[in-house]
């Protein structure tokens, strides 16, 4: 799927883990967003490889890599769970610390691993969200609206699957289309990786699993961190789209400076999906913020 990249599968606690590298030097792992897979990627990755050893991943639930039943707590599909699949690809590639880049639900288990393995960390980089915690600590009328999904998406008794199954093409389609730049369209061999990634048996509850955990276990871990006075130490990127939710309705690095004591702005051309709408900025800020750090 990628040139110059080998795909590995590699099992932590039964859970199969899909993930692809290559390249030499700094190492930097990607992290995909919903409802996508490492796929979307695909244009940065190119630009990346002739200086940095590139390690994408499909998140436990997404992409090739297993789907886990699920649990009352939410706990198999807490971000802190996630964190872990990722510290664990890193030990088995032998990597120790690496540069980490997440865009929408990657970015939050990129938030995530800061906090529970700092010593992994060479940076951050989280791309269109602001945090979990101060996503639902500020709900209003437009983002219920802009982020409708959180809400539908987590709750109980079966609904969202069963809704879902029956015409995954039309949710799938509906995530893409109008959350674009208006010079911007998704390929269809896009739309149909992540189509047919969304049609694997148990994605569709895995990922709701996903944002259960969201709304319940990983407030729980992020409510602690603060408590304790935990923010990311690390150098820390925040990009966002110009057009998209994210970019309109937040002062981005004024959010994330209670979460992070380093915090490097970047504003992209483009709406949520920055880095396949506008991959030669979203490259370019990566580069620089990485030559800065």
């Amino acid at each position: 799927m990628f040139t110059g990249l080998t795909r590995q599968r590699f099992e932590r606690d039964g859970v199969k883990l899909a993930a692809w590298s290559g390249g030499s030097g700094p190492a930097v792992m990607l992290l995909h967003g919903y409802p996508q897979t490492s796929y979307m990627w695909r244009e940065l990755a190119p630009g990346l490889l002739p200086h940095h050893r590139v390690i994408l991943m499909d998140l436990r639930g997404y992409g090739q890599s297993d789907a886990p039943a699920s649990d009352g707590a939410n706990l198999a599909y807490s971000k802190r769970e996630m964190a872990a699949d990722v510290a664990f690809v890193l030990d088995s590639l032998g990597v120790t610390s690496a540069h980490l880049v997440g865009h929408d639900r990657g970015g939050r288990v990129v938030h995530r691993f800061c906090l529970d393995h700092p010593d992994r960390v060479t940076s951050a980089a989280v791309l269109d969200i602001v945090p979990t915690l101060h996503m639902y600590e500020t709900v209003d009328r437009a983002m219920a609206e802009a982020y409708y999904h959180w809400f539908f998406l987590s709750r109980g008794g079966g609904v969202p699957e069963a809704l879902l199954g029956s015409d995954p093409e039309t949710w799938i389609r509906s995530r893409f289309v109008g959350r674009h730049a208006p010079d911007y369209e998704f390929p269809p061999v896009a739309i149909a990786e992540y189509l047919a990634a969304f049609r694997r048996p148990g994605v569709i509850e895995a990922t709701c699993a996903d944002y259960r955990a969201a709304a319940t276990i990983d407030l729980q871990h992020d409510e602690a961190d603060r408590a304790a006075g935990r923010v990311v130490r690390q150098p820390l990127l925040v990009g966002w789209g110009t057009l998209g939710y994210v970019g309109t309705a937040f002062d981005v690095p004024d959010v994330w400076a209670d979460y992070a004591d380093d915090v490097r702005p970047a504003a992209i051309d483009a709406d949520h999906y920055v880095a396949e709408e506008n991959p030669e900025a979203t490259l370019k800020a990566l580069t620089s913020f990485w030559a800065s750090s």
